[in-house]
């Protein structure tokens, strides 16, 4: 009995180190590449995060002027106004007519 539970911790054994041994040569495998793409990528100019250019300038101006007026809206809505049915409305109105509001300034 004993020497077949030998037998079977060998062979388990075995197949643990062969895993091991694989999982090894993946991890190397993954350093290689990823260290060929590191120098190969090194010259390459970084992507910008977001479009540069007039065009989306001007369009993040005209984005940021919109939200600054819904903003505003809301900030004198939520002063003068003691209601709270009235700074709702202005609330939940606001996100839905920001494109109304962004065609109506910046139409072409």
């Amino acid at each position: 009995m004993s020497k077949e539970r030998a037998r079977k911790r060998a062979e388990r054994e075995r197949e643990a180190a062969i895993r091991a041994a694989a999982r090894a040569a993946e991890a190397e495998r993954a350093e290689r590449r990823a260290t060929r793409k590191q120098v190969l990528t090194r010259w390459l100019p970084r992507r910008s995060s977001r479009p540069s250019g007039i065009l989306a300038e001007r369009r993040r101006r005209q984005v940021g002027a919109t939200i600054a007026l819904l903003l505003a809206a809301n900030v004198l809505v939520w002063v003068f106004f003691d209601d709270w049915a009235a700074r709702a409305m202005v609330a939940v109105v606001s996100p839905l007519a920001a494109p109304v509001l962004h065609t109506m300034l910046f139409r072409r």
